[in-house]
């Protein structure tokens, strides 16, 4: 008996093995759609079936309304596997904020028990079955309730969309012949990230020299975030005992990072080192940045200092321009700019600088 056991396991396995690769079953289209939310990639995987000609009969019949017993599987209560085929699965490689719930990273199976006033979406430990006639409660690991929404066009072929997209969130729309299942994932962009510099820095890649601690100590600067952690990265990168390099960059950042955290006599410091390896154009953009900060003076002490660097040049010609129009004095400010229009290469820049002589001659601030 065993021996004729093992000779039909053996059938089945050789036939299952020589199957020839095919569409799927009932003509659903396999499909894929991945967008990075942050640093966060979502992938969706799915098949998808059509209306063809089910007009009216999709939602609440072939999408049965809440949980049903197929007929078949150990299930007798049973969401949609929202699509077709095998499990539609998310996959998500940090942890992510579902409809304001918190989902660890991972690939979830994932159903949807349909109602026209709310719908189950459950995200579930089984990603690798098929349908969702094996679908076992106790391996959901987060259920969110949605509204579904009205599509005023037809969607024949089902589809799984990124909308509404931002930095930290993106909405995912189900689409599927005139009714969208909308949910909205979102991202702790300042945590993730930082997460993942702690642990790149502790991998080959802090040894290739002082970019990386630049890097991630210059983009907790600019998102305000993690700045005492932020101050250490930045030592690193300029301490060249330990692969950094005291140049404009890493010193500006190394500054930029102790103003915020208010030691105002070492940030001064650390940007007066810097300057003595700032070029004609780092100048001409922190003398920006001091702009938009509101610190006209400071700003115009910049593209004056750049303007001793670099005489008669068109950046600190119309430097100068912006720095005495941010201090309020247009009539110098003019005088610059004209000269700077003599220098202007063609194109934007010479448009540009015709604007602001209009602007000067008004009376009004160019930057």
């Amino acid at each position: 008996m065993k021996k004729i056991c093992l000779v039909f396991a053996l059938l089945i396995t050789v036939a299952a093995q020589s199957q020839l690769y095919t569409t799927p079953s009932g003509g659903n289209k396999r499909a894929s759609v991945s967008e990075g939310i942050g640093i966060t990639n979502v992938t969706i995987n799915y098949s998808r079936p059509g209306v063809k000609g089910r007009e009216g009969k999709i939602w609440g019949q072939l999408v049965p309304e809440g949980f049903t017993d197929q007929g078949f599987g150990p299930s007798k209560a049973a969401p949609w596997r929202a699509g077709a085929n095998e499990n539609t699965t998310l996959e998500f490689s940090t942890d992510v904020i579902v409809e304001g719930k918190e989902l660890p990273a991972g690939k979830y199976g994932f159903f949807i028990a349909y109602g026209k006033d709310g719908c189950t979406l459950i995200f579930s430990k089984d990603n690798e079955y098929w349908g969702s006639f094996y679908y076992e409660p106790q391996n959901d690991v987060l259920r969110v309730t949605v509204k579904p929404v009205t599509n005023t066009q037809n969607v024949e072929w089902l589809k799984y969309e990124f909308a509404n997209q931002t930095e930290t969130s993106a909405t995912i729309n189900l689409c599927w012949e005139k009714l969208c299942i909308p949910f909205t994932v979102k991202v702790d962009l300042n945590k993730t990230q930082v997460t993942s510099f702690r642990k790149e820095l502790r991998t080959q890649k802090s040894y290739l020299g002082w970019q990386p601690w630049q890097q991630a100590a210059q983009w907790c600067l600019d998102h305000n975030t993690n700045l005492e952690e932020a101050l250490l990265w930045a030592d690193t990168s300029v301490n060249p005992n330990v692969l950094g390099e005291r140049n404009f960059a890493t010193l500006s950042t190394r500054a930029g990072i102790l103003e915020k955290l208010n030691k105002t006599a070492e940030a001064e410091a650390s940007m007066k080192d810097a300057m003595a390896y700032a070029n004609m154009n780092q100048i001409h953009l922190y003398a920006r940045q001091l702009i938009a900060q509101k610190k006209p003076q400071k700003a115009l002490e910049m593209f004056k200092l750049n303007y001793e660097k670099n005489p008669n040049q068109f950046t600190t010609l119309f430097g100068l321009a912006r720095g005495y129009s941010a201090a309020g004095d247009y009539k110098k400010a003019l005088e610059y700019a004209e000269k700077a229009l003599a220098l202007a290469p063609n194109g934007a820049n010479k448009t540009n600088v015709e604007k602001s002589i209009a602007l000067l001659k008004e009376g009004k601030d160019i930057n």
